[in-house]
């Protein structure tokens, strides 16, 4: 059974920062593609950063760049979302996923975890 389990959500002030994290298991982590993704009330869900199986490439929603950063460690099967300057605007829930390969076809998803900035 694959679970990706994600933690470190919360509520922030405007400009404070927070690192999510996601856990992976029952799946070779290092074969994955893999994203995070955030739904706010009453809109999509949009994906906001994904990473290569190798940590290689990354790429950035253009509302996030700069701001976020997402990184991997393939030894602890874990993906990691760097969020800095955080804006009202960012308040969603953030979920990964998991996809096979660059086409992005995400295959897993975790439950999210929820982000709010609120002065």
């Amino acid at each position: 059974q694959v679970l990706l389990v994600e933690s470190g959500g919360g509520v922030v002030q405007p400009g404070g920062s927070l690192r999510l994290s996601c856990v992976a298991s029952g799946l070779t982590f290092s074969g994955y593609h893999m994203g995070w993704f955030r739904q706010a009330p009453g809109k999509d869900r949009d994906l906001v950063a994904d990473i290569t199986w190798s940590g290689s490439t990354k790429s950035y929603v253009d509302s996030v760049k700069g701001r976020f950063t997402i990184s991997r460690d393939n030894s602890k099967n874990t993906v990691y979302l760097q969020m800095n300057s955080l804006r009202p605007e960012d308040t969603a829930v953030y979920s990964c996923a998991a996809a096979p390969d660059i086409r992005k076809l995400w295959r897993y998803w975790g439950q999210g975890t929820q982000v709010t900035v609120s002065s």
